[in-house]
This record gives structure tokens, sequence and C-alpha cells, in this order.
């Protein structure tokens, strides 16, 4: 099932493999597309994964959460962003665009005012910032600018967006009740802590229309008190396909949780796959296509999800780090990919982009 072809609304992927969305740090100052960063999705192209998601990328400036990230939120990152879209379609693949803002995540450092915003100000330790609690007018603008980038995106040629609502980051702050704790339309109860992304997708609809594939990530469990856990992600995700969504990815935690999203030393085949029974109740709890991350290393896994139905799709970010043809790989008969977790690609602020550490022996 992992190599069969699968049609995802109005994609037609050439297999059930996904490239989850990791951060690239190969931009350039600005933002913009760089040959280093076009030779890696053609390359994601080449090796033949079914579904390409793009790294985090900016939908406004007030929410840079690294430097060196490709941006969206203007016109003039149209041209670049379909010189990615073009290549990737040249070489039979697709490719989705991840709208990001980082809110507490962001790093003062990047933004124009060095002042975080966020639905609440709740202090975070990793940026060693308090944020400020947003205010209304702020609130959408940011849903207004997602829309816009979805829009470039869009003109730009991707086959499809995904809305970045996991790991600590904006969408994902609004929707979980450690870090929003307003008392207001925008937050108060699990309702209300919806309606952040129930509007963006309203306004997301508005620009692109309804045959356009938008999906989101989001966090089964923010491993984080107060936060979201599993059974209202599954509530959340009832709501997100009444309200458009085509596709969900299942990850999980924050910056500050103690359980890593990307967990290392996945050594065993006991190890991997570590999301894959919440992907089970995602399926359960709705009919749209789920796609889970996290640990998947070998062939006979992922087919086994598949089969299982634990899930639509497999994701894979690490490991397409270090072998971008894994696809190609799997379809000659290869059983495990390389990758041995270490997470030293994930140690960006010392790399000079993200690449694998045990391959390119970089300290």
């Amino acid at each position: 099932m992992l190599l069969e072809k699968y049609n995802l609304k109005t994609i037609e992927l050439r297999n059930r493999m996904v490239r989850s969305a990791c951060y690239e740090k190969m931009a350039d100052d600005d933002g913009f597309v760089t040959d280093r960063i076009f030779k890696l999705y053609k390359d994601l192209a080449v090796g033949g994964v079914g579904l390409i998601i793009s790294g985090n990328t900016l939908v406004h400036r007030t929410g840079f959460t690294v430097d060196k990230i490709l941006c969206a939120y203007d016109d003039k990152y149209i041209a670049g962003l379909s010189e990615i879209a073009s290549v990737v379609h040249k070489e039979g693949g697709k490719i989705a665009l991840q709208l990001t803002h980082g809110g507490r995540q962001s790093v003062p450092e990047l933004l124009d005012s060095k002042e975080n915003i966020a639905p609440s100000a709740v202090y975070e330790p990793f940026m060693r910032a308090m944020p400020r609690e947003m205010t209304e007018g702020e609130i959408w603008e940011i849903i207004g600018a997602f829309a816009l980038a979805a829009k470039r995106a869009q003109k730009a040629g991707f086959d499809g967006v995904q809305i970045h609502g996991a790991h600590g980051y904006l969408v994902s702050q609004f929707l979980s009740g450690y870090t929003n704790r307003r008392d207001d339309a925008w937050g108060g109860d699990e309702e209300r802590r919806f309606t952040f992304v129930g509007e963006m997708l309203k306004a997301i609809r508005k620009e692109v229309g309804d045959a356009y594939p938008v999906f989101i990530k989001m966090n089964y469990d923010d491993y984080m008190q107060g936060g979201v856990t599993l059974p209202e992600a599954l509530r959340t995700a009832k709501r997100l396909q009444s309200a458009s969504i085509d596709a969900i990815e299942v990850s999980t935690s924050m910056y500050e949780s103690k359980v890593k999203t990307a967990r290392p030393k996945i050594l065993e085949v006991t190890d991997e796959a570590y999301n894959r029974i919440a992907g089970m109740e995602f399926k359960k709890a709705v009919t749209v296509p789920i796609m889970v991350v996290g640990g998947v290393r070998s062939k006979s896994v992922a087919e086994n999800i598949l089969k299982e139905g634990y899930a639509d799709l497999i994701s894979f970010g690490r490991p397409l780090i270090r072998q971008p043809n894994l696809p190609a790989l799997f379809e000659k008969g290869t059983e495990r990919a390389a990758c041995i977790s270490c997470n030293g690609c994930m140690n960006y602020r010392k790399l000079p982009y993200v690449m694998c550490v045990q391959l390119n022996k970089h300290p």
C-alpha cells in the first residue's frame, strides 16, 4: 500500500509517502528562494516522495521562529516559490506550502518590535520571553495574513497548503488551554479556543476557493498541564472537518514539553511510529485522510500502519533529510531508512543549514 497511488482531494499522489515539513535554513536572509533550497526540493521530488510539505513558511513578520526561513507574507515571494513548485511538478511530485507563525515561540531578536505576541501572556522559557497578549485587531490581521499567504501559494502553483497548528506555534497556542488563557471570543473554553483556526479556515477558503486542498498539522497531546489532550484533540478534529479541512497530520508536543516531538534513538522496530495509536483514534473520529508522523523508519512498519488502519498516509521527516531518495530505495527493496535519529540535524543554530550530520560529518 505504501507505494500505491493515492488521491488526496484533487491531488493524485504517486505513493502514500509524505515529506513532513522540516525547517531547511536555506532561504536567504530576506526569506527568498536560493539555489540550495531549490536543489533540496528537486532532490526530494526526484527521490520519489508522493507529497512534499515545505518547511515552515512565514505568513507575517511578527512570527519569525528562525532565521533564513522561507517567507510568503508579501507578493514579492511568489516568483521564487513558483520555481520550487515548478521543479517538483517537473519531476513528478506534488507539494504543499506549510503556513506558520511562531507566536510566543518566535525569536524576539528577529522581530521588528523585539516583542513576541501570543493569545495570552504566558512566559516562554526557550525564547526567554514574556509575550504580549494579542489585541482583537492583531488577531484578525494574522488571520488575514494566513489567508493571503495561502492565496500566494496557490498563485505560485503549489498543490495545496498546510496550516501549522502543532508544536506550540501560534495556531497551536490558540487551541491549547495551557497557552490560551483568554476569556473572550478567542478563548475561555474549548469551543472559543477553536475560533481562531475556524475563522482562519473561512478566510483561506474565501481566498482560494473550496476545491483547493487545505491541510493542518496538529497536536494530539501537548504534554503540558492544562494543554491539549487526546479527547479534546479528537473533538477539534471533528470541528476541523466540519470547517472544511481536507487532511490532518497528527503530531505532538511544544518546545517546552518533556515528551519531545522528534524522539531520538529510534533504533528498533519497537521504537518506531510512536504516534500511530493516536492516528488510529483520529481515523475513528473523522473521515478526512490522516497522516501520521513520528519515528517511522521501516517499510514494513509503514505498511502495517496503512493495512491496520492507523493512518492513510505516512509522514517522514528526519529520514528524508539523510535520504531524499528513500521512496525510490523502498521501491527497490530497501527495508529500513539509514537515519539513526541522532537529532543532529535539529541542532540548526550551529549548522550552516539543516543537514544529516552523520552523512556530512559536520560538528
